[in-house]
């Protein structure tokens, strides 16, 4: 019997969304080269007629292939049954990225995805990484003059911290915070996560199984291809691989007790956090994805939570989430709007 999807409220501005969404980004950039359009096109439809509906794109996935690609799929009356959410902020320039939180390019921004979706509107608007040259109420309040045009519903952040985000909340309501948070990344949890439920934002958890990492194991290493980012990630990489396969085959011993697969259980962990979590896993195989939404049903007793949490504590991760921290929450203060003078 299949495992139906339950619907929530993400936030407190009326926003409501499948209970998991579905992480886009890998069917066209990141993780090797992108996958057969049509493919794509079926998987995304799968997804929403098996009632995940809640999808996740960016300008920058491609860059701006993978709208185009959600464009497609969202033709001939398939736009009408979902919650749409992109994100604006990472410009690609000549293959080297730079972060933009400035009025104009926001407003450009926005008039490409709308383009590029094929829609009127963007339900769920992120910023995707913190601008630091710009202080974050005048980004957002760019974006309420977007709200209130019609063009955008509701605001997000990604990648801010918890000081940025009482900031931004204070000029407009902020509906999500997209944050990592998987069984081996859990800095967000001791303020940036107490912060969203002071205010009543919602929180999407991206890569809830750790880039696949807690799927496969070490092993999915052997299947990366050369254009595959993943390879510059130093959980990823010999010296700390080895050390982190302690955590997927702890997952895994419990996963074999409970019957399900260690994707499933990482995910289901997620799901356990709070009514108020969101998990956006990706993937580009219709199996994968019928197994995420069969981790909806599974019930995680008080013993198997106390007992994965405590991972954390006994098996540390080895290895940063990125390369290169500087646009990631860490490193996402903005100056004071005193100072703006554009």
């Amino acid at each position: 019997m299949a495992t139906v999807v339950p619907r929530m409220k993400l936030g407190s501005q009326g926003l409501e969304v499948s209970a998991q969404g579905l992480g886009c980004m890998g069917m066209s950039f990141s993780y090797g080269l992108p996958k057969p359009e049509d493919d794509m096109i079926s998987l995304i439809r799968h997804a929403i007629s098996s009632g995940i509906t809640f999808l996740d794109t960016s300008d920058m996935y491609g860059p701006h292939t993978n709208e185009i690609l959600l464009g497609k799929a969202l033709k001939e009356g398939w736009r009408e049954k979902v919650e749409l959410a992109t994100k604006f902020g990472i410009n690609n320039v000549g293959g080297k990225f730079e972060i933009r939180g400035d009025p104009a390019y926001i407003r450009a921004a926005c008039e490409g995805s709308l383009k590029r979706l094929g829609v009127d509107c963007i339900d769920l608007y992120y910023q995707h990484r913190i601008d630091t040259k710009v202080p974050i109420e005048v980004t957002i309040g760019e974006l309420k003059k977007l709200v209130a045009e019609g063009k955008i519903k509701y605001i997000g952040l990604s990648e801010a911290s918890a000081s940025t985000i009482k900031r931004a909340h204070a000029i407009h309501p902020i509906t999500a915070v997209q944050l990592e948070w998987s069984l081996w990344t859990r800095d967000v949890e001791e303020e940036i996560v107490p912060t969203c439920r002071d205010l009543g934002i919602g929180i999407v958890a991206y890569s809830p199984l750790g880039r696949g990492f807690l799927s496969y194991g070490p092993k999915i290493v052997d299947n990366f291809t050369k254009e595959d980012r993943r390879q510059s990630f130093p959980r990823f990489r010999p010296e700390n691989k080895e050390h982190n396969k302690l955590i997927f085959e702890h997952i895994s011993e419990i996963a074999a007790k409970k019957g399900c697969t260690p994707a499933q259980l990482a995910l289901a962990w997620v799901h356990h956090q709070g009514e108020d979590v969101c998990p956006i896993p990706g993937t580009t195989k219709i199996e994968n994805l019928n197994q995420n939404i069969d981790a909806l049903s599974l019930k995680l007793t008080s013993e198997e939570m106390t007992e994965l949490q405590s991972l954390a504590f006994q098996i540390s991760v080895k290895g940063d989430r990125y390369a290169s921290l500087s646009s990631t929450w860490k490193n996402s203060e903005t100056p004071p709007l005193s100072s703006w003078n554009e």
